[in-house]
């Protein structure tokens, strides 16, 4: 049987949860939800590469991401800074939507899948 590796697990959550190489990250949040869109969206990136590090990954092996925004005019930011963070040329296929969170001050939450 193959063994599934969960990181940070909770009664309700993994942070990340790897199985068979792959990577699938929970949805991802500012930690900080006083910062404006820029600020929270650096800190999900943050916190995204350090679950990858544990994982033995990184940004450039994204297969997959999904994004939210409470606003979808702040897509421009969102994908001017999605661009400098990612390697060139290793864009995963992705989906980017507005959408109600689960807090107000939540302005992104973004989920990866990811291989080794």
């Amino acid at each position: 049987m193959s063994r599934i590796i969960r990181t940070e697990t909770n009664s309700i959550v993994s942070k990340a949860v790897e199985y068979h190489g792959f990577i699938f990250t929970q949805g991802v949040v500012s930690n900080d939800l006083t910062l404006n869109i820029e600020g929270q969206v650096k800190n999900i990136f943050q916190q995204l590469d350090d679950v990858l590090e544990i994982h033995g990954t990184d940004n450039s092996r994204i297969l997959q991401a999904q994004i939210w925004l409470k606003n979808i005019n702040d897509r421009d930011v969102f994908n001017k800074l999605w661009e400098k963070w990612l390697p060139a040329n290793q864009a995963p296929a992705r989906a980017c939507v507005q959408a109600t969170l689960a807090d107000e001050r939540i302005l992104v939450e973004v989920m990866l899948t990811t291989t080794k």
